[in-house]
């Protein structure tokens, strides 16, 4: 079957994938700027916008702006695309998998929009991403292993990390907000920045502001080179101790600081010369030879090429050896259909060459580029002036020794971190370089994955020896040390043996010295992939410690290929169980002392927080080590020739998952149905239930489910214009429909009929307790079981065991009354069709307590959540109210918003945001009260805990909604997205009766005020 049945796929797939198609495709001579949003940055996820705009295209509008230009000029955008994305995929969440939600539903969208061009694989997607909307355990999981993503725990307290990656403002390919949510996506909760020689201050704000809104940890780090041996060697500067963004931002202006940015912008500069002097060698030579060991003719690349490809970056030779790259790729595709003609009638030795060939390109990469043809010694005609005696045209900031660069950067700024990368350096090296710095080394870059790759770290495991040695204050072991690196050094060939041999007797002889440098704050380690994300043989960013992960992700681990990989360190991390905010039972705070006496309940009312520490002094070589590589090889599309037709990747049939919901939900339920109409007619001997069985069996789960989802919203007293079957889920009526019919084998034919009755020979009327605890019983363990097959929480599955000690008695009662019903009826003659019927009254107990269990805590989620969305909201609002008493310091601001007509002419060109900001947190606000489960009970809590003023704002604030004809044209204007039709509709007709509502609610006549 193909995309085109209409067994497969659903309207909303194809709708979304006009949109996300219909933008991807826009003219690209307009600006992005010019294309209006689809909604107002200040609307809430379960806000008014709801009913503009789907969270599928509102999730793809972001991702959309967020892999789009690098201009500097949509920084902004980028931002405020990144908070709307975050809060579409973790607020507007119903499920505790909320985090593994998010991080798929954003993966599944990326892979959409680079799909473009391919609408069978984007349907699928779209299919994907709205399978995954449900937040369902078992389809994230399996999304979650589709794309080499790790399950991450839901408290979000696993230690993943890396401390070296790299933005497109130095050579990597992403956006700083790009890099950020591809972080968020991996799991990572802490991540270092480095840029070479210079960072400008929007690089740095774009950068912090995306990690504040993503909740990551990010460190900024600027890499400098100082002259150690006539050879470079690396320091890595991160200024600490910035409250926020702000005062980094202020920290860059300061003048030692811009002075020190000028100077490494000289040395950026003096590299960018160098790379365009190979990019010269490449056109005039480089290309031919690189031509003939590929088989094809390679164009030239212009300097304009090369700038526009670096674009806000620094221009290095991984931006050149991509170039080159891309040409190779792009010459063989032009090639290769005559070779794979050619392969057909070659002889044996020619075809092997043509293979070979396809592999070679097949196997390309920057790596491989850089090693074989940029490397300084492949091109000793292109020399780096700073490696020579001449150093008349080197930047000053080049010439200077590893102690004056570090006297130097910490001067500026301390507290500081100072790491020395390993690249290229023995354990003598660092030894001297630990030792002339004086301990102001403060880190050591102890694994760089692609340093570790490419072989430049092969003293790592002495080198951990001696950090170890260091750290421990262990003289015995950090002597050993020393000797045997003199004994090295003494034995060297190289010119400056004898010096470092004095240098290291000396260092011998002060051993306290060196101990002392790091007494009081050990020498730490850092660890990362100096990730570019343009590597095809390289893992992508981040580690993790799997100690720290769920056991399920452990277990997988164990059994995965060799695509993750544990890096040769190891180090010790500990859990740490915090309680906090003692709360009071309601029984009061005598009765809770009380009880949080006896052994056991001491902590009993009080929040528990589990947290995973590290000891950073631990962090030593170890073969086998417990630190895991979160990226896996990115696969390079451009460099993907196969030669035999029948090895070409295809895409996979069409499956059940792609199938059509309706249909897929109309076989689920004629498969449970089936499976239940066959074994009624097999076990029953009376033709109403035989024929009817299946009916009533199928009817209470559908009571159960509306019985549940009635609870949930808010019972009898749940907001007027939502009926009950506005709370149901469909799908997840059917999937409960589908199971409970496979059910009916398992307990009407096994239990029942079988075991209960044919077996022991029990009768249900005589022996009722004993009849309906065994069904009971064995209902919840096929309840457990499947819930776990679903991937449903644990507390579910617990809960299924537990309703079922609770469904006993009530299913003994339900046959006591119907007993005691056919007696008071006189239709005695019908009692022993209660032993037929012994299975359908388990059933409807057991459904019966489900429906109140589930209900109730599904009220629990919707109060949780309607909690999140008035804070937000409340939050929101109160510092727009802050910033306009700032703004208008002669206004009564309180007064004026009671006053909505003079407000709204009072607003400015200062304060027109703010002035949107208020109207779109009202029109919200109205919306939960009128739409949201459970949203008019949460805000009648939240207004008892308010203060006086806090009440007074919020009241006031609701009045600028009676100002219809200024609102009703913000919502025509698109500020609830261009499809303002439903929008506009429900704040026509409803916001009178809100208003009223808001009155009552508060006691303060808000007409009366407006008028």
């Amino acid at each position: 079957m193909t995309a085109k049945s209409s067994l497969y796929f659903d309207a909303k797939d194809r709708e979304l994938l006009k949109v996300v198609n219909t933008f991807l495709e826009r003219d690209s001579r307009v600006p992005q700027q010019e294309y209006p949003h689809f909604f107002h940055p200040s609307l809430h996820p379960h806000g008014i916008k709801e009913l503009a705009v789907s969270q599928e295209i509102r999730v793809a509008y972001s991702v959309i702006n967020l892999l789009g230009s690098l201009e500097a000029g949509q920084v902004q955008d980028r931002i405020t695309a990144l908070r709307a994305l975050r809060d579409e995929v973790l607020y507007s969440s119903t499920t505790s998998f909320r985090h593994n939600t998010g991080r798929v539903l954003i993966q599944i969208m990326k892979s959409l929009i680079r799909a473009h061009g391919n609408r069978e694989e984007q349907l699928r997607l779209a299919h994907d991403f709205r399978r995954a909307a449900s937040g369902r355990r078992r389809i994230i999981r399996k999304m979650l292993r589709r794309y080499f993503l790790l399950e991450m725990p839901e408290a979000w307290n696993q230690i993943a990390f890396d401390h070296h990656v790299h933005d497109a403002n130095t050579k990597g390919r992403k956006s700083p907000t790009h890099l950020i949510m591809d972080a968020w996506i991996k799991g990572i909760r802490k991540l270092d920045v480095v840029y070479y020689n210079f960072v400008e201050p929007p690089a740095v704000l774009e950068l912090l502001q995306a990690a504040e809104i993503m909740d990551i940890s990010v460190r900024v780090g600027v890499e400098f080179q100082a002259r150690f041996r006539n050879r470079y060697v690396q320091f890595i500067w991160e200024p600490l101790g910035f409250a926020n963004y702000r005062d980094m931002l202020a920290f860059l202006e300061e003048k030692p600081t811009r002075h020190l940015m000028r100077m490494g912008r000289e040395a950026s500069l003096y590299h960018h010369n160098y790379v365009l002097l190979l990019l010269k060698k490449y056109n005039a030579a480089l290309r031919f030879d690189i031509g003939r060991e590929y088989g094809v003719e390679i164009p030239e690349i212009s300097e304009r090429e090369i700038l526009s490809f670096v674009g806000i970056g620094q221009t290095s030779r991984t931006h050149l050896s991509e170039l080159i790259m891309r040409r190779i790729t792009a010459a063989f595709a032009e090639r290769f259909p005559a070779l794979r003609e050619e392969l057909a009638l070659a002889p044996p030795e020619r075809a092997a060459e043509v293979r070979a060939l396809a592999d070679k390109v097949n196997a390309l990469s920057t790596e491989v580029i850089i090693s074989q043809w940029l490397a300084e010694a492949k091109n000793p005609d292109v020399p780096l002036p700073h490696l020579t005696n001449d150093t008349k045209n080197v930047p000053e900031i080049l010439r200077l020794l590893p102690a004056t660069l570090i006297d130097w950067l910490t001067s500026i700024r301390s507290p500081c971190n100072i790491t020395l990368n390993l690249c290229c350096l023995s354990v003598e090296d660092v030894l001297e370089l630990l030792y002339e710095s004086q301990g102001m080394i403060t880190h050591l870059e102890l694994f760089n994955l692609k340093n570790y790759h490419s072989g430049k770290m092969e003293d790592i495991e002495s080198i951990s020896e001696l950090q170890t040695a260091i750290n421990e204050g262990s003289t015995i072991a950090l002597k050993r040390l020393i000797r045997n690196i003199i004994k090295e050094a003494g034995c060297s060939e190289e010119p400056d043996a004898g010096e470092r041999c004095r240098l290291f007797m000396h260092i011998l002889r002060n051993i306290p010295s060196l101990q002392g440098f790091y007494a009081v704050k050990p020498l730490r380690s850092r660890i990362g992939s100096d990730s570019t994300s343009r590597s095809s043989r390289l893992h992508g960013m981040g580690f993790v410690m799997p100690e720290t992960l769920p056991a399920r992700t452990r277990a997988a681990l164990k059994e995965e290929s060799s695509q993750r990989s544990t890096i040769p360190l190891s180090q010790e991390v500990y859990s740490c169980t915090y309680h906090f905010r003692r709360r009071h039972l309601p029984l009061g705070r005598p009765f809770t002392r009380l009880l949080r006496k006896i052994p056991g309940l001491e902590k009993l009312g009080m929040r528990r927080k589990d947290e995973w520490m590290v000891d950073e002094k631990t962090v030593r070589y170890s073969a086998e080590g417990n630190i895991v590589t979160l990226g896996g090889f990115q696969r390079n599309p451009q460099a993907d020739f196969q030669l035999d037709p029948q090895a070409e990747r295809k895409a996979g049939g069409l499956g059940f998952d792609y199938m059509n919901t309706t249909a897929k939900n109309a076989l689920k339920v004629a498969f449970g149905f089936a499976l239940a109409l066959g074994t009624f007619l097999y076990t029953q001997t009376w033709w109403f239930l035989a024929w009817f069985g299946p009916v009533i069996w199928f009817g209470i789960t559908g009571y159960r489910n509306i019985l549940q989802a009635t609870l949930g919203g808010g019972g009898l007293r749940r907001t007027p214009l939502l009926s009950w079957n506005a709370y149901l889920s469909w799908s997840r009526l059917c999937d409960s429909l589908m199971f409970t019919g496979i059910s009916v084998p398992l307990l009407e034919f096994g239990v029942r009929w079988f075991f209960l009755r044919k077996v022991c020979q029990l009768d249900p009327v005589e022996n009722a307790t004993v009849f309906y605890t065994v069904i009971s019983l064995i209902n919840g363990l096929y309840i457990s079981a499947h819930s776990t097959f679903r991937g449903l929480p644990r507390e579910a599955t617990v809960g299924n065991l537990f309703r079922s000690f609770l469904a006993i008695p009530v299913s003994v009662l339900y046959n006591f009354i119907l007993y005691e019903t056919l007696i008071l009826l006189g239709l005695a003659s019908f009692i022993p069709l209660l032993k037929e019927a012994a299975a359908v009254i388990s059933k409807l107990a057991s459904d019966s307590v489900a429906g109140v269990v589930e209900g109730l805590a599904d009220k629990a989620e919707y109060l949780r959540m309607r909690h999140w969305d008035y804070r937000a909201k409340l939050t929101e609002l109160f510092n727009c109210v802050s910033r306009l008493e700032i703004l208008l310091p002669e206004e009564d601001v309180i007064e004026l918003l009671r006053r909505p007509k003079d407000f709204i002419k009072a607003a400015g060109k200062e304060t027109e945001d703010l002035e949107k900001a208020i109207i779109v947190n009202a029109l919200d606000l109205m919306y939960f009260w009128m739409y949201q489960p459970r949203g008019r009970s949460t805000l009648k809590r939240l207004l008892a805990t308010m203060t006086d003023e806090e009440k007074t704002i919020f009241v006031s604030s609701q009045l600028v909604l009676t100002r219809v004809q200024e609102v009703s044209q913000m919502l025509v204007d698109g500020l609830a997205g261009a499809n303002f039709a439903r929008p506009l509709a429900f704040y026509l007709a409803r916001h009178d009766e809100y208003i009223d509502d808001m009155s009552r609610l508060t006691g303060v006549d808000l007409r009366q005020h407006a008028a």
